[in-house]
């Protein structure tokens, strides 16, 4: 442990921690991450990071997910590593509207029969960000360093009580852990999983759209891999493949690309999100100058919410440092 005190102490390293604690320590505060596992075993690791927010709920979800659009087209215009604009076709199995949050954005036009694949009735063409995980994480982390921040790993936390040793301020990004740490019983683990094949040369993504998380199919180029999913199976909590999982993701995208049916499988990602019925980001007064910020159950939309998020969690928090 380092001998200064942070003016916070950010629970939890995965893309919610860390990007919250990298506005924070921008902003001139000393601040320190604690966590048990590194970035690059977190489930925002495993995630396949389209930028896409119909899989949480909140009130300032379209705000949230807006910002953090902004933010990540002008990464992908600086050049950073794994943060790409991508073409692609969002499609539903039944006819609906185009949502509102799509139509604005950057390429979007209704798409017509000959767009969508078979067994779909409606869907939208739009450019989304998609994110390549492994390295962006670690762009993030050094990001926070260079700022000043502090990275503390290996300790597990019994508490967010444990956790205000070390600062007055806590904010807690803590993900499923929250379940146990706050405890909130309304946050559920749920498994999903990611096949990882050599890319036969798809260029433009392709998603369904489902009302929840569920059984879906998408397909998410990063170069000359493309990451095929999905899948989420509720209650489990251990990130572990399955094979049969596995062979029917790819079994669905095959499908649909043909292509894909013999494409060289690469590896298997998987991890746990953490399902609310909303996001919790508020600010909890505990008395006698002790505060947790909340910053957590954003279900499938981490990465997607994760740069609205963070700026609101530092306005509160300046707020209670009296900035």
């Amino acid at each position: 442990m380092t001998s200064h005190r942070p003016d916070v102490l950010v629970v939890g390293a995965g893309v919610s921690g860390l990007t919250t604690g990298v506005r924070l320590a921008e902003s001139d505060l000393r601040v320190r991450i604690r966590a048990l596992k590194e970035p690059a075993e977190t489930s925002s690791a495993a995630a396949g990071a389209i930028w896409d927010p119909i899989y949480a709920k909140h009130p300032r979800v379209e705000f949230w997910a807006a910002r953090s659009y902004q933010v990540f087209e002008a990464l992908a215009l600086a050049g950073l590593p794994g943060v790409r604009m991508v073409d692609g076709v969002e499609a539903s199995r039944t006819p609906i509207p185009s949502p509102s949050w799509a139509s604005v954005l950057p390429g979007f036009r209704e798409c017509g029969p000959d767009d969508l694949p078979a067994g779909f009735a409606s869907g939208w063409h739009y450019t989304a960000p998609i994110i390549d995980m492994p390295p962006y994480l670690r762009t993030l982390s050094d990001r926070l360093l260079a700022a000043g921040g502090e990275l503390l790993f290996g300790s597990q936390l019994q508490s967010l009580g444990e956790a205000l040793a070390d600062a007055d301020v806590v904010v807690n990004c803590s993900g499923v852990g929250a379940r146990d740490l706050v405890p909130d019983p309304e946050v559920q683990p749920i498994r999903g999983q990611l096949v990882a094949v050599r890319n036969p040369g798809l260029q433009e993504f392709f998603a369904e759209h489902t009302d929840e998380l569920g059984e879906m199919t998408y397909l998410l180029p990063q170069g000359e891999v493309l990451l095929l999913g999905g899948s989420a199976e509720k209650g489990e909590a251990e990130p572990v493949p399955v094979a049969d999982v596995a062979a029917a993701i790819v079994a669905r995208c095959s499908e649909i690309f043909p292509e894909l049916a013999d494409a060289e499988i690469l590896g298997h990602r998987t991890g746990i999100r953490p399902s609310r019925p909303e996001v919790r980001l508020e600010h909890e007064d505990l008395g006698g100058g002790r505060h947790i910020v909340h910053n957590y159950g954003h279900s499938g939309a981490g990465v997607s919410l994760s740069w609205g998020c963070a700026e609101d969690v530092t306005a509160l928090v300046r707020d209670i440092l009296g900035d």
